[in-house]
């Protein structure tokens, strides 16, 4: 209604001035009654009011390659790396720690499992880890007796050398009757016995080195055993071994960390969004399960339609953008880079081409599913040219137009018979009467079209010029 009642207020400020090339002064008009008439003008006062009645917005004169751009429809879609899904490592009862759609971030807890599964590894780990500690005190035992083994033996051999060499003086002096027949008998009995001792620890040497290893490989057995229990705890507590297997410090007795937890708890690896929930509290999952599953909104990919017939542009294509569609709110001229790539899959029925193309960075307006145009920048000879968004031109009877706000007063704008040139269907070029410093009404047109009919600028006779100045035909 605002729009409708401010149409007919426009005021159209009459300007004359010369043509180029031309010397004369523009004559005035009479009317029937030989009064003076306005000089005809194609510029219209668009002050805030207006501008603001009308929602009336502009859009800058851009230097664009039109010529060599292909516009392909499409929309974006969640990279396949985007979604991770948490599933249960073991049965168990599920108790969810956060809702759908909340954000998470990295550590963040999502649900926890009461399991029994879990408390048998616990179990296991603890059996694992008293035998362990048997063998790690038998091979600590073993090794004081292969000390004192040693010893001994080292000892025997001493006692047998001095007995040797006390047996061969005895004999040797058993010719002079100093020495008796029975302390000879002595001193042999006790060298034999000490050489049956010595004989007996030398028969226990290797029964103790095999004893020795036995221990060790137990110790190792066992060591490897618990190493691999707590990679598997590891694995479905999704921490590290070394942490596990430190105290606890909120433990009273100071105990391993594994032995504390009595609750499997699951945590997100990445920051993201609470796509779905697959279970409900308290509900029994078997291993395996997905429980819930979470999406990060800003890996994000565009898929779209090309023509066959382009191939081989897009092949040699060197740039490429995604553009949202015509959006209030959006500058027309917003775009991100983005990298192309040529899709695996083509439609024969349709003759056409998936295009896939990665954003360099993210936009408030990029979601999932959202409708965007992937404009590729082919290569060509062509060179850029001054465009403005298509939706600026609107058409007047058999022509169209456009208006171009008054570089000199903002608060108006000049009415321009648009001279154009190559469309892509968003942009077009226009061959005459812009600059590239120029702005043009944007939304808005179409009522200002109808104001400047309803002001008969349309005259016989006569021409505009792009600075807003009439001239009669001769």
């Amino acid at each position: 209604m605002k729009k409708k009642l401010m149409i007919p207020c426009l005021l159209l400020v009459p300007i004359g001035l010369g043509c180029e090339n031309e010397g004369k002064s523009v004559p005035t008009a009479t009317d029937s009654t030989g009064a003076a008439a306005a000089t005809p003008t194609n510029r219209v006062d668009i002050p805030p009011t207006v501008r603001e009645n009308l929602g009336i917005t502009f859009a800058k004169v851009e230097v664009r390659e039109v010529i060599r751009t292909i516009r392909v429809p499409g929309s974006f879609e969640l990279s396949p790396e985007a979604r991770r899904e948490y599933r249960t490592m073991v049965s168990g009862r599920i108790e969810l720690q956060v809702p759908q759609y909340a954000t998470v971030q990295t550590d963040a807890p999502l649900f926890s499992l009461d399991s029994p599964e879990w408390r048998e590894l616990q179990q296991r780990l603890n059996e694992t880890e008293l035998m362990l500690q048997r063998a790690q005190a038998s091979a600590g035992a073993i090794e004081p007796l292969l000390e004192a083994h040693a010893y001994h033996h080292a000892e025997l051999d001493k006692v047998i050398s001095i007995w040797t060499e006390r047996v061969n003086q005895l004999e040797a002096n058993r010719s002079t009757g100093v020495v008796t027949d029975e302390e000879f008998a002595q001193a042999r009995a006790t060298l034999a016995n000490t050489r049956t001792e010595h004989a007996e620890v030398l028969e226990d040497e290797p029964k103790l080195r095999l004893r020795q290893v036995q221990v060790e490989a137990d110790v190792n057995a066992h060591q490897e055993r618990f190493k691999l229990l707590m990679a598997n705890a590891s694995s479905l507590l999704a921490i590290p071994s070394e942490e596990l297997a430190e105290r606890a410090s909120d433990s009273p007795n100071k105990r391993s960390r594994w032995r504390e937890i009595r609750r499997i708890v699951v945590r997100a690896e990445s920051p993201g969004m609470v796509e779905s929930l697959k279970v409900t509290n308290g509900a029994w999952a078997n291993e395996g399960s997905i429980v819930l599953s979470t999406v990060q909104p800003d890996r994000l990919r565009f898929r779209g339609m090309g023509l066959q017939a382009d191939l081989p542009k897009l092949l040699n294509a060197t740039t490429a953008h995604i553009a949202p569609p015509r959006t209030p709110g959006l500058e027309i001229g917003d775009s991100v880079p983005a990298e192309l790539q040529i899709g695996l899959d083509a439609h024969p029925d349709n003759r056409t081409i998936t295009l896939i193309a990665k954003p360099a960075e993210t936009r408030s307006w990029m979601r999932a599913g959202v409708s965007a145009f992937l404009e590729v920048v082919t290569e060509g000879s062509d060179g850029k040219a001054l465009a403005i968004p298509r939706s600026a031109i609107v058409k007047d009877g058999m022509t169209h137009v456009f208006f171009r706000r008054d570089p000199k007063n903002p608060n108006q704008a000049i009415r321009i018979e648009a001279d154009m040139g190559v469309d892509d269907g968003r942009w077009v070029v226009i061959n005459s009467g812009l600059m590239r410093t120029d702005e043009v009404v944007l939304d808005g047109a179409y009522e200002l079209k109808l104001a400047t009919a309803q002001g008969g600028t349309s005259q016989i006779g006569g021409h505009f010029h792009a600075d807003g100045s009439f001239h009669d035909e001769h």
